[in-house]
């Protein structure tokens, strides 16, 4: 008998890079997932019309209509929750999530960071690594908890920073990697290879001391 897949909302700010990759996965039968919904915190975010052309439900709670973080969280948990969703999928969701949202959520909240964290958590990962002469970048895809891009890692992805980067051809090979790590780390969840247990990372049931590392070479 197959199983029914993993129901899951993806949270978005912008263009849906991530999203695209996500849907062209599971169009591909690469990824047995069931996008119920798309929330963004932008009504002008290009990936909602990514949604509604899969005939995807969307909703936009924009930050710009509450007064504080809580407010706006429980406004996130209102529109969510209906849809009892198995995995929640932030790709590229430009806001701080509160503890009480991460808590309703707990082990089932997935982010992609563009970085080899714990290096450069927050925004403008690229230039940072530049400026500091890094001779590697990459992305990181992790469980989401209280603290900022500071959840337990899954897996990895590096790319060597070449002597004529600037912040914008480096975002696009990490990018790159970025949809195929997440890919991976969201295929491992639907499987039940990965879990978050306590505020470690497990992958067949064995604790992650390091992320696992993609080794795929790099284009």
């Amino acid at each position: 008998m197959t199983s029914k897949p993993t129901r899951a909302i993806v949270m978005i700010s912008g263009r849906g890079s991530n999203l695209q990759a996500i849907l062209d996965a599971i169009d591909k039968k690469i990824l047995s997932l069931d996008i119920c919904a798309v929330v963004s915190s932008r009504c002008d975010a290009r990936g909602l019309e990514l949604a509604k052309m899969k005939s995807i439900a969307t909703h936009c709670v924009d930050n710009n209509d509450y007064a504080d973080r809580e407010s706006y969280d429980q406004a996130l948990l209102t529109t969510m929750e209906p849809y009892r969703a198995d995995l929640i999928i932030m790709a590229g969701f430009m806001r701080i999530l509160t503890p009480v949202f991460i808590q309703h959520y707990q082990g089932k909240i997935l982010n992609i960071h563009p970085s080899l964290l714990p290096k450069y958590r927050g925004l403008n990962t690229h230039q940072r690594a530049l400026d500091n002469h890094e001779q590697e970048h990459g992305a990181s895809v992790h469980f989401v908890t209280a603290e900022l891009d500071g959840g337990p890692i899954i897996i990895q992805s590096r790319v060597p920073v070449l002597d004529n980067d600037n912040a914008d051809s480096l975002s696009q090979r990490v990018l790159h990697q970025e949809h195929k790590i997440y890919q991976l780390a969201i295929k491992w969840f639907t499987e039940g290879r990965v879990e978050m247990i306590g505020n470690t990372a497990y992958l067949d049931g064995i604790a992650l001391q390091k992320p696992y590392e993609f080794k795929e070479a790099i284009e």
